[in-house]
């Protein structure tokens, strides 16, 4: 996959490239990473990538030109690329977009500043994300977020690419709790399934431990996910336990 970024802050984006996710895939052949600095684009002795609103009105808004002409370019040299522009009227980013970004051959990020961007820079753009509803001080943060997620998704990049399936959100569960060494810490213990060595258990305790976490922290995913008989027999037993809590404690 080849990632391209059209931005006013090209520096941003060094510190994501020589760490992390970005890195390894890199030198797994898996990815090209590139930054463009927008004002590349411009065609001012000042590099100027923003003007005052038509109408008036607080704020500065992203002139259309070197956008546009940036995407030109890019895509002339390296071929098209499927655009996205970060603003927070956008599709809220979400694990399946993530997954139908991954399967694109190239992705164009270009991430919005101030106001937004010239409106009519629209027709150039294929799809329109958001990262959530809260404001930050330019569309190059989203774009890390968004980046990371697709990246860690491409085939080769992570070492135990099985364990993409068991995460959060891959199926509209929360991951079940994770512990390491040492056994004990503080009076509180490991789990003694954890550590019987019988794989059947311990995939049947992590499984109800994802529901339980789910059903409490995120009710909204759980009425999204689409239940398997094994998972309806452990979801009875669950509200059993609490129903049977719940006695104890009205007592």
């Amino acid at each position: 996959m080849k990632i391209h970024i059209l931005t006013i802050f090209p520096e941003t984006f060094l510190c994501i490239e020589k760490e992390g996710i970005i890195k390894i895939a890199e030198e797994r052949n898996a990815l090209e990473f590139c930054v463009h600095n927008l004002r590349d684009f411009t065609k001012d002795k000042h590099r100027t990538t923003d003007d005052t609103p038509y109408g008036g009105g607080a704020g500065m808004v992203m002139l259309a030109e070197p956008v546009l002409k940036g995407i030109e370019q890019i895509e002339k040299t390296e071929g098209k690329s499927f655009k996205i522009l970060l603003t927070p009227q956008g599709e809220k980013f979400n694990q399946k977009i993530a997954h139908f970004l991954s399967q694109k051959e190239s992705l164009l990020f270009i991430p919005a500043h101030y106001e937004g961007i010239d409106e009519r820079i629209n027709e150039k753009i294929d799809m329109e994300l958001s990262v959530g509803d809260f404001i930050l001080s330019g569309g190059e943060t989203a774009a890390i977020l968004v980046i990371d997620a697709v990246v860690r998704l491409l085939p080769g990049v992570l070492g135990n690419e099985s364990s993409l399936s068991e995460e959060s959100f891959e199926n509209d569960l929360l991951e079940y709790p994770h512990y390491t060494r040492p056994r004990k810490i503080g009076g509180e213990e490991v789990p003694e399934v954890l550590l019987s060595g019988h794989h059947e258990n311990i995939r049947k305790w992590r499984l109800k431990e994802a529901l339980k976490r789910t059903l409490v922290k995120r009710p909204d995913l759980i009425l999204k996910h689409k239940f398997t008989e094994e998972e309806k027999e452990i979801l009875k037993e669950i509200f059993e336990e609490i129903e049977q809590t719940a006695r104890e404690i009205l007592k």
